[in-house]
C-alpha cells in the first residue's frame, strides 16, 4: 500500500472514530456552550449525511442550552422514566440488565475495559457503546482494532437494535434539537453497516 493510501485510510478511520465519538457526547448528556458553538459553525454537503449534519448545525444555532437541557430530560430521564430507553437491553429483551448487558460486558473485558458493576448507567446505553466504538478504531484502548474485530463488536452490540433506536429518536414529538441527532445516527450506523458487509 503506498504512503498515499496508508494516509487516506488513516484520515477515513479518524472520521469515523469522530462521528462515533460525537455521538457518544450527543447522547451522554445535555449538550455545553462550547459544543453548541462547535456544532453551530459544522459544514454539511449535498449527502444525506452531510444534510444530517446541517440540520444538527441548525438545531445548534436555533436552540438555547435550557431548551436542550430540558428535552434532553424529557428524552432521555424523565421523572420515573424517559420516552426513550437507549439500552440495547432494553430494545432487545423489553427490560434493563439483561443478557445483551451481560455479553457487552464479558466483550468489554475481553477488550481489557473495566467493567464497574456500581455504575447506575449499565454499559449498553448507546452513549457508551458509541465511545467503545470511537476507542477500537482511534486506538484509545492501546491500540486501533482492525476492521473484522470492529465489525465483531458492531455486530454483537450495536447493529440489532440502534438502528430502531435512532429512527425512534428522529421521530419523537418531544425531539427538536436532537431529532437531526437521530437522522445522524441512522444514516451513520447504516453506512457502517454496508462497509463491514464488505469484509469477509
Amino acid at each position: 500500500m503506498s504512503n498515499a493510501a496508508v494516509a487516506m485510510a488513516t484520515d477515513e478511520e479518524q472520521l469515523r472514530a469522530r462521528f462515533w465519538g460525537l455521538l457518544a457526547v450527543l447522547l451522554a448528556a445535555p449538550p455545553s456552550a462550547p459544543l453548541m458553538g462547535t456544532l453551530s459553525i459544522i459544514p454539511g454537503d449535498q449527502s444525506e449525511l452531510g444534510q444530517a449534519l446541517a440540520d444538527l448545525a441548525a438545531a445548534a444555532r436555533t436552540t438555547d442550552l435550557t431548551a436542550a437541557e430540558e428535552e434532553f430530560s424529557t428524552l432521555f430521564i424523565g421523572l420515573s422514566r424517559g420516552e426513550l430507553v437507549p439500552f440495547a437491553s432494553y430494545y432487545l429483551t423489553g427490560f434493563l440488565h439483561e443478557k445483551p448487558l451481560a455479553h457487552l460486558r464479558a466483550d468489554m473485558e475481553a477488550l481489557g475495559m473495566a467493567v464497574n458493576d456500581n455504575v447506575a448507567e449499565p454499559e449498553d446505553h448507546m452513549a457508551i457503546l458509541a465511545e467503545i466504538m470511537q476507542m477500537l478504531i482511534d486506538g484509545s484502548l492501546g491500540a486501533p482494532l482492525n476492521l473484522a474485530e470492529q465489525k465483531r463488536f458492531f455486530a454483537a452490540h450495536i447493529e440489532p437494535w440502534a438502528g430502531r433506536f435512532f429512527t425512534d429518536l428522529e421521530s419523537t414529538p418531544s425531539a427538536r434539537f436532537y431529532r437531526p441527532v437521530g437522522t445522524l445516527g441512522r444514516l451513520f450506523l447504516a453506512v457502517e453497516a454496508q462497509a463491514f458487509a464488505m469484509i469477509d
